[in-house]
């Protein structure tokens, strides 16, 4: 059992039985085979758009080959929908298949680029997509592999996102940097910056507020969080970490839409895909933002955030072989 299995089996459930009606029973492929691919691809969430740039393209090979068989087929849909998925990083960490295996060891390679010290990740999204535990957990995973990780509060329009942040700092080890309720979110930023600095850190992680009532406002306290700490770091952050929560579904693309006016979101964090039957928001994101994955979240344990590896997160989704072999 591959390691998105489990935690995408709700999406994996429901897309399976909608490409079963496409493709059982069926000697031919025709139209109703290819709007039941388009149906199914729809109601995982992928989106309509890029949906039918899956579509367009097996509607040309189909054209082109006339004795494609429905294995074929199925096999070609796994291809153009992982190909939506080569969005390239930026050449700071590598996010795909291959390279040296990533400190979750599921066999993807490394999502940060530990050659900067310490390496800066600015993490935003809204109020209740799992933010702060994503932060918790990629620092718990980092700890693990006997990184120093410091822990940025500069959510301080929460206490409870301040204590939250606390509690996994003392529950994986790492340092936290933090003041007040109400503190200036940048000076948070700032200290937590120089402390790593001066412990000679690997990694920082800034926690920042999840607001996302008043763009201008949000613009303007990211840009200063980002000025102010590359008076400490030049270059920080080196990531900016966007987390959606994967079961809201098209609410996700709207929050992508938000943060990227707001800021350069270079990576995502998708969560809470195990309670979804809509994993495809995904592959959709990835395709309308040309921002990469990094890391999945498939359940609450600390374990259960992945990092991402497309070609077996493909795998979990899209069982053409077993439709096949029924």
């Amino acid at each position: 059992m591959g390691i998105f299995d489990k935690g995408l089996k709700k999406t994996k459930e429901g897309f399976f039985s909608r490409l079963s009606k496409a493709i059982l029973g069926k000697s031919v492929i025709d139209d109703d085979v290819l709007d039941g691919i388009e149906e199914a691809l729809i109601a995982s969430d992928m989106g309509v758009d890029t949906t039918m740039k899956v579509i367009d393209r097996l509607e040309e090979r189909v054209q082109r080959d006339k004795y494609m068989n429905l294995k074929e087929l199925g096999d070609l849909v796994k291809e153009e929908v992982m190909a939506l998925l080569n969005v390239s990083d930026g050449g700071k960490a590598g996010h795909s298949d291959g390279g040296k295996a990533g400190f979750s060891g599921n066999g993807a390679a490394e999502p940060f680029d530990f050659s900067k010290k310490p390496y800066v990740i600015m993490v935003v999204g809204v109020n209740g997509v799992g933010k702060t535990t994503t932060i918790g957990k990629i620092a718990s995973m980092l700890r693990a592999q006997g990184k120093k990780v410091v822990l940025g509060a500069a959510d301080t329009f929460r206490a409870a996102a301040v204590d939250q942040l606390t509690i996994w700092a003392e529950r994986s080890g790492a340092d936290i940097v933090k003041q007040g309720m109400g503190a200036d979110p940048a000076s948070v930023a700032y200290d937590t910056v120089s402390s790593a600095v001066a412990k000679g850190a690997d990694v920082v992680l800034i926690d920042t507020a999840g607001r996302l009532h008043n763009k201008v406002n949000l613009m303007n306290e990211l840009t200063k969080i980002r000025n102010v700490m590359r008076k400490v770091v030049p270059d920080a952050p080196h990531e900016v970490l966007l987390v959606l929560d994967g079961s809201t579904g098209q609410n996700a693309y709207m929050q992508a839409q938000e943060f990227a006016k707001a800021t350069d979101i270079t990576a995502l964090a998708v969560t809470k895909l195990d309670g979804t039957a809509k994993g495809g928001v995904v592959i959709g994101i990835v395709d309308r933002f040309k921002v990469p994955v990094k890391f999945v979240g498939i359940g609450e344990g600390v374990d259960d955030l992945k990092i991402f590896d497309k070609r077996e997160f493909i795998d979990s989704i899209f069982s053409i072989d077993d439709i096949n072999n029924n």
